[in-house]
């Protein structure tokens, strides 16, 4: 399967789950796979919110933040991989001067 995101119109989220300031996506879903490549803009946040359609995985392209699941903080910067797994609550704070950039992947459950 090959999914090319040049043809998949990119979307600009305000607070998304409640968060601050906005981010942009493109996004591929279907009954196995939410596939996002994403960034969080400057003084964004994507909300606190249970994870609840599957395993949710973020790879750090570019930009730092922090990310929060069931209370345990970690650090983002490039080459880094959060995962939140299925059921737990987490967020992701954009918390440098540039685009926090992710690919994240959702896998169902």
């Amino acid at each position: 399967m090959r999914i090319d995101f040049n043809d998949i119109d990119s979307m600009t989220f305000p607070g998304m789950n409640k968060g601050t300031g906005t981010m942009s996506a493109r996004m591929y879903n279907d009954d196995s796979y939410r596939i996002i490549p994403t960034a969080i803009h400057p003084g964004g946040s994507i909300g606190a919110h249970m994870q609840d359609s599957g395993d949710d995985l973020n790879y750090v392209i570019k930009g730092t933040g922090k990310a929060y699941c069931d209370g345990i903080e970690e650090s983002l910067m490039p080459g880094v991989m959060h995962i939140c797994p299925k059921g737990s609550e987490h967020s992701i704070i954009n918390t440098g001067e540039e685009d926090l950039v992710m690919l994240t992947i959702v896998v169902k459950k």
